[in-house]
Parts: structure tokens; sequence; C-alpha cells
């Protein structure tokens, strides 16, 4: 089998000559390669809507050996023995005699091979030494066990007091410094892969990466003090920073008061609190953008953005357990979406979505839960008839309900039908609503949920100004209240029942 030649010694104009030969554009930021010696560019293009990188940067960055194999059609890639063979006709690769799917097969350009840049993590970490991960919307591939936790900084509100929330995914030790007008926060780890808002708000000038790159910088409008709260999230840690107005004072610590002797608390009785857990789910993430809206609104981070508000508010507000499906940027199934609601054994769940027309002038809010068609009608009668005994703890037995997971939504179609009627009525206080406010639909996310539902398309972002308005914090703040009131008339709505 002949053996590629690279063409490492060519300079880097012809190299680039040769890319933009083979009908492919760079992308709009370079894929950076993360090691512990430090960071490294890989080149790829952009062709047919795919990113490739050439195998014989791959063969220079990992120290792989490249074989075209006349026989099979196609080239391999070696590594201390172990063999992956890429083909030109199927979108697949051959890891030591086992097939992994690739986005787009390889194709050859001139002397080159191009494969696509998901061909790292998919078929060239099976026979590495070494994981290798691809982060493509942070445009990261990370060789090596490095500690690089997801970092998100938001501003949930502008106040004064202006709050700031940086979530780190997973959790890793961090420490504040306050220096006159700014803050800076150090991670405990190897690299941040760190989000970052556009621009400042309230009290908070800016919001960048330090000079050293495990560190944040906060620049503050004016010199102040400022408070820091950390604790623990569902998938990580949270550093939460309370900025307030000039010449506030911080919260001063307080001496102990000595302890008295109390009398024994009150022995609780009576049934839960009805509404105890409530699961949020932001729709979309990761390579499923959902809608694009004018100025680059993109549906996944709408929903993303709301679902964080609503969270902090209501937890804050009403001392209710609440989840999201996602912390962050990331593609979830909708089987995945439910499989989190039910497993987390939640009280009420609403899936947050926003929404898309071909007439540019449809606008408004709709609220979705799931219709009682025949099927689920069946389902709902056979789920009060049918159970199965289970031993029970100390003893005994106890019947648990048995019915079909796609069909678990059938038995709570009543109570989601009022939950969607109360988001319909709270939303029409803040937020237009469409000709439709409220409709019956068998919204995938929505049927597998065992547990009152409801899916709520905020706004139509391929309407100009509500693409606008989505993407703006007032607007967000707006559904997250919505979303609170809604859960505190539910919840008196639960409590009313027998």
């Amino acid at each position: 089998m002949p053996t590629l030649r690279l063409s490492l010694a060519l300079p880097a104009a012809l190299l680039a000559g040769v890319l933009i030969h083979a009908q492919g554009t760079p992308p709009a930021a370079p894929l950076v390669l993360l090691t512990r010696e430090g960071r490294r560019p890989i080149p790829t293009i952009l062709q047919s809507g795919q990113e490739l990188v050439a195998l014989d940067d791959v063969a220079t960055l990992f120290h792989v050996t490249i074989r075209e194999d006349a026989l099979a059609g196609g080239v391999t890639v070696g590594y201390r023995g172990r063999t992956v063979l890429a083909s030109p006709d199927q979108p697949m690769a051959s890891v030591n005699g086992r097939l992994v799917s690739l986005p787009a097969p390889a194709v050859r350009a001139g002397n080159r091979w191009l494969v696509p840049v998901e061909f790292l993590s998919r078929a060239l970490a099976q026979i590495y030494d070494a994981p290798i991960e691809l982060r493509k919307a942070s445009r990261l591939v990370i060789l090596g066990a490095l500690r690089v936790p997801r970092v998100t900084v938001r501003i949930e509100a502008f106040g004064p007091p202006t709050r700031v929330a940086i979530d780190i995914t997973p959790a890793a030790p961090g420490s504040t410094t306050h220096e006159e007008s700014r803050v800076l926060i150090r991670i405990d780890a190897d690299a941040i892969d760190a989000t970052l808002p556009a621009s400042g708000g309230g009290l908070v000038e800016q919001v960048r990466l330090g000079e050293q790159p495990t560190t944040l910088v906060l620049q503050l409008k004016g010199a102040g003090v400022v408070n820091v709260a950390t604790t623990s999230t569902p998938t990580g840690a949270r550093i939460t920073l309370d900025i307030p107005a000039a010449g506030s004072q911080a919260t001063p610590t307080l001496p102990a008061v000595p302890a008295t002797p109390a009398e024994p608390l009150p022995q609780l009785t009576g049934p839960p609190a009805a509404l105890q857990t409530l699961v949020l789910d932001p729709g979309h993430g990761g390579d499923d953008v959902g809608t694009r809206g004018a100025a680059g609104v993109l549906e996944k981070n709408v929903t993303l953005d709301v679902a964080r508000r609503a969270k902090a508010l209501i937890e804050a507000r009403l001392g209710i357990r609440v989840i999201l499906t996602r912390e962050d940027d990331r593609r979830l199934g909708a089987d995945e979406r439910a499989a989190a609601a039910n497993n987390s054994k939640a009280d009420l769940f609403v899936s947050l979505h926003a929404n898309a027309a071909f007439i540019p002038s449809v606008a408004g809010a709709e609220v979705f839960y799931v219709s009682l068609d025949a099927e689920m009608e069946a389902a709902r009668l056979a789920a009060q008839s049918q159970s199965v005994a289970l031993p029970a703890l100390g003893g005994g037995t106890r019947s648990i309900d048995v019915i079909r997971w796609d069909m678990a939504q059938a038995r709570h179609v009543e109570s989601s039908a009022v939950l969607a009627q109360l988001l319909e009525e709270q939303l029409r206080q803040r937020v237009p609503l469409g000709p439709r406010p409220t409709q019956q639909a068998p919204q995938r996310v929505l049927v597998g949920v065992n547990m009152p539902a409801a899916l709520v398309e905020m706004a139509y972002l391929t309407n100009q100004s509500q693409a606008k308005q989505a993407g703006s914090p007032e607007f967000q703040t707006d559904i997250a209240q919505v979303l609170y009131e809604t859960v505190l008339r539910f919840r008196s709505y639960l409590e009313a029942q027998p």
C-alpha cells in the first residue's frame, strides 16, 4: 500500500491554496488542540456544510501514520499497531473491524485526504492512548485527562444590586479577589471552557478572560463592595456575586449568639407539600440551535437564559426545587428530557421553546399540552385499573401503577390543561399572545412525562420585532416572572385537590 507523503514542508500560504482548491473555506473561528504543553491550531475547512480536517495535519499533531488503502479504496490511520479505515463511499469508519458513524465520508482532494473533525473524537480516540474530546461549539479539541470545566457567566439581575452567576460544570474549586474596580475569579483547573456575556450590564462594565488561562475578570463601574457566595448545583458549582450600589456596605459578620436551651420542635404531621420539584426544559441545545432569529438570536440560547432566570426566581421565593434538563449548551433528545423529569420524581414539567412561521408577521406566545385521543384515554383507564404489587421495606407490599412510558401523560391530561390555562393567563399580562394561545398537540417531549406538563412557545423568532425582544434581558425576565406566577397558582390548585 503506498504511503501518503506528508505536505509539512509546504509553505503555509501554499497549504491554504490547496484547501481553497478543494472548494472549502476557513471557519469563522479556528479549532484549537489543547494539551498539557499548550495550545495549537488545527487547520480546518468548511465544505458542503461540514468541517473537515486534513489527515496529514492529524498525523503531525497526533503522531499517527497515514496510508492509502488501494485495495479497500480508502485511507488507513495507524497508531501503535491499531488502525482506523476511513472510506470515501460511506459516512463511517472501521475501528479495528468495528464500524463507527461519521457525519460525512472521507474525501480526497489532490494528494490529501480530508475527514470530518468528528473523526478525532469518534474514531481516532478509540485507538489512541489518551482521551480525545471534541467541543465543537467551543472550538476545542482536548487531548489527555485535562480538567477543563465549562464556565458560564451570566448577569442575572442588573439591579442595583447587580447579580452575576458563574456556573462551573463539573465542579472545580474557585477563588475570588476584589481589587478596587475589578474582581478576579480563579478556577482550579488546567484550562476553562468559558462562555461570557457579549456585554456588561448594571454595575458590571465588562466580563473577560484574564491573562492566565484559568482566570476571569469582572470590570466594575466604580469601586465598591462585592458579596460572594458559593453553592452546589446538580451538575457542578455556582459562584454568585452581588454588587451593591456605591456607598453600600457589605453584610457584616455578626457575633455568635450564645446557645440557649430550646423547646423541642413540634412533630410535623400531615401530607407533604403538593409541589416540591419542578423540571424546566430549555429546548434544543448544542448543534441543534432551533429557530434562528434576526440579529443572530438563537432559540437554544433564549430558552436556556429564561430557564436559568426562572430557576433562580422560583427557588428563592417559593423554596421549590427546580431542575433544568440541561445546564449548558448541549443536545438532548426528547426521551432524555422526559427521563430526566421522571427520574427526579418531579411534580411539574414545563418545556420552553421559541416558534417559527413562513409568514414573518406571525407573532405571539402559545401554550401546548397533550391531547387525549382514544389510545391515550384507554391508557389512562388502564393505569387506574392495572397495578403491580411490589415488596415494601419492613414487610408487606405496595401497589405500583403500570403504563406504557410513551403514554405516561395520559393520566395527567386534566391537570396539564389547568397548567396550560394558567400559563396563558399569566402570559397575557406580560407578552403578546398568538391567534391560538392554547392548543392541544401530541408534542413528543410531553407524552412521556409522568406529571402535569405543558410546552411554551415564548415568541416567534421569525418575526423581526419579536426576535429582538426575545434576546433582551427584559423579555427573558418577564417570561421568568410568568413561570413563577404560574407555579405559585398551580401549587394552590394542587393543594385544593382532594
